[in-house]
């Protein structure tokens, strides 16, 4: 009944019938409205809490947080296209890329140096090769400083990996000297702490991965 209950008033929020920061009525309005019982009501307000559409205010009411659920980051990130992937990777990387040529510390340096060397002899088996280019970008937006930049680079790894290891199988080769420089020079600009080359590095790279990948 409270999962009932949550959808309906899930559709009543995606309808309009209460703009953003709207108040709801209170638990015995929603009840006679829904034909159940105020614990059933409480029940439905706190899942929709749960998922970021309604907040409760202690001594307010409850209020309209969202129009619409978020779906699972993880299972939207499966369904996107790998083009989409790597646009929302270019807003992430880029980002993160000058944050790091600030906030870099030195053991975070040495971490992405280390990553770098790594990628630079993975170059006889696509899978080790893509593992350790996505360990590289990802010692580079760790050293950006900012955990919700790494979550949301994390997010895209499972996507981004089964793509690539795709295209490398396909292509047949892979770790090429130009390749390795352009990341080198990431790698650079972020020990240079310059950051607006950082991410210009960031940018290219990924730009010229989404024309391969489409």
């Amino acid at each position: 009944m409270a999962d009932q209950a949550a959808a309906l008033l899930l559709d009543r929020v995606r309808g309009g019938e209460w703009a953003l920061g709207a108040k709801l009525p209170g638990e015995n309005t929603l009840a006679g409205q829904l034909g159940v019982g105020r614990s059933t009501v409480r029940e439905a307000i706190r899942q929709l809490a749960g998922r970021g559409v309604l907040i409760s205010r202690q001594g307010s009411g409850v209020f309209v947080a969202a129009l619409d659920a978020a779906e699972d980051r993880a299972e939207v990130m499966r369904r996107a296209s790998i083009v989409a992937v790597i646009e929302a990777r270019v807003a992430i990387e880029a980002e993160a890329a000058a944050l790091a040529a600030e906030r870099r510390t030195p053991a975070q340096m040495r971490e992405i140096r280390r990553a770098l060397a790594a990628r630079a002899v993975a170059v006889h088996d696509a899978a080790a090769h893509v593992d350790a280019d996505l360990a590289f970008h990802r010692a580079v937006v760790v050293a950006a400083g900012n955990p919700v930049l790494t979550d949301l680079y994390d997010l895209s790894t499972p996507r981004m990996r089964e793509a690539m290891i795709d295209m490398l199988a396909m292509v047949g080769r892979f770790g090429s000297d130009a390749d390795h420089a352009a990341h080198s020079d990431l790698a650079d600009a972020v020990a240079d702490r310059r950051g607006h080359d950082a991410a210009r590095a960031s940018r290219d790279h990924l730009t010229a991965l989404k024309e391969a990948l489409s």
